[in-house]
């Protein structure tokens, strides 16, 4: 006897191929295969162009770094980093730079001051010799410290009063005393940057 219920058709691996692709959507026209292969291309190309630009500015970065170095040896005004750069700031070191003071071995001093500190600590079992340099070096350095002030105020306020008469239309910048004072506690050949004129040799313009 024939039975009552058809037989389901067999599943063959055309018809199972066809039903994964219902199941999974529709095939992605060219179109849209072409479009995410363009935005991957985008995305790459994004990367490389990130990776480009971040070495020229890092050669660029070197570049000026290398001209600041250079300038501060030569005095090239256009490459002077920003903190030395500008017509008052050139004066007043062509000022100080063509002086002679007591002022310039303040900070030697504080380096044998220290170097003194440091071995009367190591062998504090050293007699009262020892003890009596390190107060004599002290009293030097706060000597020196002291005629630094007082001969910077002074200096800074004749350089003042020189720009005044040579460069009357030129802005002063902030804090020019304490670079004033800062410069002239260095040794000469310590001078960054470095002098540009000669002993005597005072600024005129």
């Amino acid at each position: 006897m024939l039975s009552s219920k058809k037989s389901e058709p067999e599943e063959t691996p055309q018809t199972r191929a066809a039903s994964d692709r219902t199941k999974s959507g529709p095939t992605p026209t060219r179109k849209a295969a072409q479009a995410r292969n363009d935005h991957s291309l985008i995305v790459a190309d994004r990367k490389a162009a990130k990776k480009a630009a971040r070495e020229r500015a890092r050669a660029m970065r070197a570049e000026r770094d290398r001209l600041e170095q250079e300038a501060l040896v030569t005095g090239d005004e256009r490459y002077m980093p920003l903190r030395d750069k500008g017509t008052v700031k050139r004066f007043t070191r062509d000022w100080i730079d063509a002086r002679r003071s007591a002022s310039e071995f303040v900070f030697p001093v504080m380096i044998v001051f220290f170097v003194v500190f440091f071995a009367v600590s190591f062998f504090s079992s050293t007699s009262d010799l020892a003890q009596r340099a390190l107060f004599i070096v002290m009293l030097i350095m706060y000597g020196l410290f002291l005629i630094a002030i007082v001969e910077s105020t002074m200096v800074w306020r004749k350089i003042k009063r020189r720009l005044g008469e040579v460069h009357p239309r030129e802005k002063i910048p902030p804090r020019m005393w304490f670079y004033v004072f800062s410069r002239a506690i260095m040794l000469r050949p310590w001078r960054s940057p470095r002098p540009q004129v000669a002993r005597g040799q005072f600024p005129t313009r």
